[in-house]
Parts: structure tokens; C-alpha cells; sequence
């Protein structure tokens, strides 16, 4: 067993190069730290959890987050810095410092969002998952969680590919039992409970929960134990959007853009993300409101006119 080293005594140390100011948090793999590199600046710093440095799996993950990381190079998917082994065992991966706050945070706060918010976020993340795609990666984890946000400047970085896949991966290479999931339940497409090898489309479907949830402040399932979530989403449509939240009104195309992202079927869902993301972008502007500059610039991502 690898000696363990608390966490705030490594504040102030130098592993891989990186100076340790900060704890940030700590997630199911890695314990995250704001570092100094005197060549990267601020990155945020990863370090395997100790339990799991002789877990021959869990490394292989977190090696293999890195190598998708690197291999996505977009203005919405944060970059991926440094790998290696501060000390034998001691695995780090360190990544671009992006601004803002989790989308997570921010939504809890602040949702329902605007459609003028939505239209800027949504096609942001969607850019970055289909970098990940044109990669040959499929994130299979897509959620608020798992994407930063910055709103002074409405900037979007996606990160964390700690489960993401190949798209032609084989069997014999998966990293996940036959049989078993891999995501959020409260965003995983229907598709991938049975375990199977998932496509580009399951991000879609994940991309579609989130805009939903940024515009209602609710998901697309009312269950309330992930056994009752699971039934549903194999069994239900969606709770449609305009019965999401009383008060809030959205248009047909609105409704429609969503509802064929969350199709069951991953073939009934748009080509791809930035299908479903321009269809929504066009579908918010069309509905009645001002509209301001930074709307207009926005669409522009698009090629909107």
C-alpha cells in the first residue's frame, strides 16, 4: 500500500512541476487542486486518490482520461497540460484552469435561465462534445457537473473524460463490465442501461437533459429513486416541456427540438450535437423576446443570419 498523504499537507509542495495553493474538491477517482506551473500558469491539478493507486483498472482509467483529453483540442474543452507520476504510483494529471464555476452550481442558483443564456450555453457544449466526436470520443458522461461556465462572459469549457470511450471500441478493450451502465442516471440515454457500447447519439440525448434542465430547473423524469428512474426512462416519454413548471411557457419548436433529442430511440434523435444545438438556438430566437447584442453574437457561432 502506497503511504497516504493529507491533503493539506501537500499545500505548498511541488509534484510534477505544479505547486499546490489550493484544495478544490474531491470526486470519485481524483482529489482536484488550483497549482502553479511556472510555464502553464494556474492549472487545475488532479491527483489519483491514494485507495486506488494499486487498482490496475482505476489507473487505466485515469491514464486513459488524459490520452482522450489530449487528443480534443477546441476552445470548449479545457486542455489537458501534464501527466505523469509525481512519485512512483502518485498519478497526476493536469489540466487548463478555466474560469467561472460548474454549471452544477451555477444552475442550482440561477435556473430557469433565460432563452438568451440557453442559446449561448447549449451550442458551446455541443462545439466541444462534437470536437470529442470528430475524435473518434464519445464523453458518455455529459452533465451540468462535467461542464464549466463562466457567467461574465457566457464561456463554456467541457471537461472530464474519465469515462468517455472510443467510438469503435471493441469488447475485449472495454473498461466496463457487460451489463453495467456508465454516466449519471439523471442524464444517461435509455440506451446505455443495458450496457452495450454507446454512439455519438447518447450524447445528444444527454446534451437535450441538460438544456432542459437549464430551462425549467427540472429534469425530464420525475423519478425518485434511480430503480423508478431506470423503469422510466426505458418505459415513458419525457414530461413535456410546457408541463414542466407552472408558468413558464415555451413555443412548439421549443418543445419539439427537445422532445426529438430525448427520443428513446437513438435513431429518431438529430444527425448530431450541433444538429440538435442549432435547431434549439433557432428555435429559442424565434420565440417572442428581445433579442440583444450579445444574443445576435451568439447565434453568429452558428452561422445564424
Amino acid at each position: 500500500m502506497l503511504p497516504s498523504v493529507p491533503r493539506d499537507q501537500l499545500e505548498g509542495t511541488t509534484l510534477g512541476g505544479y505547486t499546490i495553493r489550493d484544495y478544490v474538491g474531491e470526486g470519485g477517482t481524483a482529489t482536484v487542486y488550483r497549482a502553479d506551473h511556472p510555464t502553464h500558469g494556474a492549472a487545475a491539478f488532479k491527483l489519483l486518490r491514494q485507495k486506488l493507486r494499486a487498482d490496475k483498472t482505476a489507473v487505466a482509467r485515469f491514464l486513459r482520461e488524459a490520452a482522450f483529453g489530449a487528443r480534443v483540442q477546441h476552445p470548449n474543452v479545457v486542455r489537458t497540460l501534464d501527466v505523469g507520476e509525481a512519485t512512483p504510483g502518485m498519478h497526476f494529471l493536469a489540466i487548463e484552469w478555466a474560469p467561472g464555476d460548474l454549471l452544477e452550481r451555477y444552475a442550482k442558483k440561477n435556473t430557469p435561465l433565460s432563452a438568451e443564456e440557453v442559446a449561448a450555453i447549449v451550442p458551446q457544449i455541443a462545439a466541444g462534445v462534437f470536437a470529442a466526436h470528430q475524435c473518434g470520443i464519445i464523453h458518455r458522461d455529459l452533465k451540468p457537473d462535467n461542464v464549466m461556465y463562466d457567467p461574465l462572459t457566457r464561456s463554456v469549457k467541457l471537461l472530464d473524460f474519465g469515462i468517455a470511450t472510443d467510438a469503435d471500441v471493441t469488447p475485449e478493450d472495454r473498461l466496463t463490465r457487460t451489463g453495467f451502465f456508465v454516466g449519471s442516471m439523471m442524464y444517461v440515454a435509455p440506451e446505455a442501461l443495458s450496457g452495450v457500447v454507446v454512439t455519438p447519439a447518447a450524447d445528444q440525448y444527454s446534451l437535450a437533459t441538460i438544456a432542459y434542465y437549464l430551462l425549467v430547473g427540472t429534469l425530464p423524469y420525475a423519478a425518485k429513486t434511480p430503480r423508478e428512474m431506470f423503469t422510466q426512462l426505458l418505459s415513458q416519454p419525457p414530461i413535456p416541456l410546457n408541463k414542466a413548471r407552472p408558468g413558464l411557457t415555451f413555443s412548439p419548436e421549443v418543445e419539439q427540438v427537445l422532445t426529438r433529442g430525448l427520443a428513446r430511440n437513438p435513431g429518431d434523435r438529430y444527425p448530431d450535437v450541433i444538429a440538435f444545438a442549432t435547431a434549439l438556438r433557432d428555435a429559442l430566437f424565434a420565440q417572442p423576446a428581445p433579442r440583444s447584442g450579445l444574443f445576435s453574437k451568439v447565434k453568429g457561432l452558428f452561422g445564424g443570419s
